[in-house]
């Protein structure tokens, strides 16, 4: 399934800046990105995909639940560890589940929403949400950790990519 590969190639990149990058630059608070880290930014990207491989079981999914692990901020080793996990899991995904979103979109209250979804449905909005994190990584390296090579289309949209391709080249 191409759903599962364009997962695992976006955790094989996140897992690229996990093993590149020194341990002190993984932690350090970056000031053009409110002095979040790379490592939290990580931990945020991967805590969505484990939030909904660890509660397909029980059909309710809940972002807003994820445990906010500060290991996996801060150690680069339990990071990747929680990159192979999930590529196991991805591995193991063969057919699509039914599936609901339990979120809250209110300040105000605790009242939440309940929205039918799928399993196939919650991996794309994952691909969309690592791909925004990614991003905001790839502003991070630039500013504290530029020895770290990142691929070109890091943090880039598939359909952005196929449509600068389909851009005339200028000189």
């Amino acid at each position: 399934m191409k759903l599962n590969e364009a997962c695992k190639d976006i955790l094989m990149q996140l897992d690229t800046v996990i093993k590149d990058i020194n341990e002190d630059d993984f932690v350090k608070p970056i000031p053009s990105l409110n002095k979040s880290t790379i490592g939290q930014h990580i931990r945020h990207t991967l805590e969505f995909f484990m939030c909904l491989m660890n509660n397909i079981s029980t059909g309710e999914i809940n972002y807003d639940k994820r445990d906010h692990d500060k290991v996996i901020e801060t150690d680069r080793f339990i990071a990747s560890a929680m990159v192979k996990q999930l590529i196991v899991f991805l591995n193991e995904v063969k057919e699509d589940v039914s599936l609901n979103l339990d979120a809250s979109y209110s300040l105000q209250d605790d009242d939440s929403t309940v929205i039918k979804t799928n399993l196939f449905r919650e991996l794309a909005y994952n691909i969309e949400h690592a791909i925004h994190h990614m991003a905001i990584i790839k502003i991070g390296i630039k500013e504290i950790a530029p020895y770290v090579k990142l691929p070109s289309h890091f943090g880039i949209a598939v359909s952005t990519i196929k449509y600068q391709q389909r851009l005339p080249i200028t000189k």
